[in-house]
């Protein structure tokens, strides 16, 4: 039986990463990102990336990484979820890395572990496992991308294949494009150069595949991150907030929707955690689970964010609060590497249900 649990190792990399955030991450810079998305958040990324080894942590130990499991990336999630914090730990260390271990590289895979560059996959960032075609010319949106220095594209060869192949920031052209959520800003890539070959044939579409279950797979830990910041946040300001001589906690009807915010929060727990165990277990049930994640905790942190909004009163829409920057991750997220009908598509046919 898997165990849902978090065991004293994983809490321990919270505890870290926590820690992490909170020396180098505050709700200012996410509003500052809004008038000023030039503003310099790589200090952020450099104390995440060698100080803690979070770029490495699927890496194999042989190529300088920590070999950890993707239960461990979804603890990770889990903390910048509920910070929004603008790191491309998901884009790189999660899915780019994916694709390059899965191909068996053994050339890019020490410098992303260390920290010194980061990747992107190039693929519209509405794509999902068996739902993506080839780059001909040029992928839009693509997140993660302005930040990279290392692009892998999976292009259409002469034989009309794939081959997986990877560019330098000088072989692509990158044109910024206008994101809700500013905190991970997207891109349209061009492919201007050569490239190396990274991979060919079956195993470059398997390793796109495996990128983006991953993606699917531990986007629901940061969605999970998003639903439980809302109702630890809420839950806070509801026993400050007093009208009438009373905190406005103490009305019925903010705890009937408090509790219904418990309830969600319990379930898209349990979705993510299983998604994330049977991933890092190479579970048969995995796609299962990684669709069923995907259809509850897309909707759950939208839900969940939108109640947050609502129960901070007229605040909640001001720049002063964080809640906003938390709803337009989760909007963002829902449109993230499928949506949840696209995912509850997959779902009904993994096991064989029906689609009218």
């Amino acid at each position: 039986m898997i165990d849902l649990l978090n065991s004293d190792v994983e809490e321990s990399l919270r505890l870290s990463v926590r820690s992490a955030l909170r020396r180098t991450h505050d709700d200012a810079l996410l509003t500052r990102l809004a008038d000023e998305p030039d503003t310099d958040v790589t200090t952020m990324w450099r104390v995440l990336a060698e100080q803690l080894g979070l770029a490495g942590l699927l890496v194999p130990e042989s190529l300088g990484g920590s070999e950890a499991s993707a239960r461990e990336a979804a603890v990770v999630l889990e903390e910048l979820g509920a910070s929004v914090a603008p790191v491309p730990f998901l884009t790189s260390a999660v899915i780019a890395t994916t694709a390059l271990v899965h191909a068996g590289d053994e050339g890019l895979l020490p410098a992303l572990a260390a920290g010194e560059r980061t990747a992107a996959l190039v693929l519209p960032w509405t794509a999902r496992r068996g739902s993506w075609s080839p780059v001909d010319h040029d992928a839009a949106p693509v997140a993660g991308a302005l930040g990279a220095d290392l692009f892998l594209v999976p292009v259409r060869d002469a034989e009309g294949g794939t081959s997986l192949r990877a560019y330098d920031r000088d072989e692509v052209d990158l044109t910024p494009i206008v994101s809700l959520d500013v905190t991970r800003p997207l891109a349209r890539v061009v492919v201007a150069g050569a490239g190396t070959e990274v991979a060919s044939g079956r195993t470059a579409t398997e390793s796109v595949d495996a990128a983006l279950a991953a993606g699917a797979a531990l986007l629901a830990s940061e969605q999970l991150g998003l639903t439980r910041w809302s109702l630890e946040a809420t839950v806070d300001y509801t026993k400050n907030r007093v009208q009438f001589a009373r905190p406005i906690g103490s009305f019925q009807a903010i705890k009937h929707r408090l509790a219904d915010l418990y309830l969600l929060l319990v379930n898209a727990q349990a979705a993510a955690r299983y998604a994330a165990a049977t991933l890092a277990e190479d579970d048969p049930d995995q796609y299962v689970a990684q669709a069923l994640a995907q259809s509850f905790c897309s909707d759950a942190a939208v839900r969940a964010t939108e109640e947050a909004l609502q129960l901070h009163g007229g605040i909640g829409m001001t720049w002063e609060a964080p809640v906003h920057t938390r709803l337009k991750r989760a909007k963002s997220d829902q449109l993230a590497l499928g949506t949840p009908d696209r995912h509850r598509t997959d779902l009904a046919e993994l096991v064989d249900l029906p689609v009218s």
